[in-house]
């Protein structure tokens, strides 16, 4: 007797395996694993994102546009 696992769902009077069978016939005991539906799962919320948060933290020089020093070979 040889023992084979495969995962499937159980939904409406149908088990429908994930993968196929090794065998064309086979004696099966079914074990449920008791668990919700997938669309019945509760998803976590993601926090909201704070706009504004990095306002004022970041400066640029007077300057910053200003051509560089070091390409006036190059103009």
């Amino acid at each position: 007797m040889m023992l084979t696992t495969v995962r499937g769902t159980y939904e409406n009077g149908r088990v429908i395996l994930e993968e196929p069978l090794p065998t064309p016939y086979a004696k099966v005991i079914v074990t449920v694993l008791e668990e919700e539906k997938p669309d019945e799962k509760k998803v976590p919320e993601k926090p909201r994102r704070q706009f504004g948060i990095m306002k004022g933290s970041i400066t640029l020089p007077d300057d910053f546009n200003d051509p560089l020093d070091e390409l006036s070979d190059y103009m």
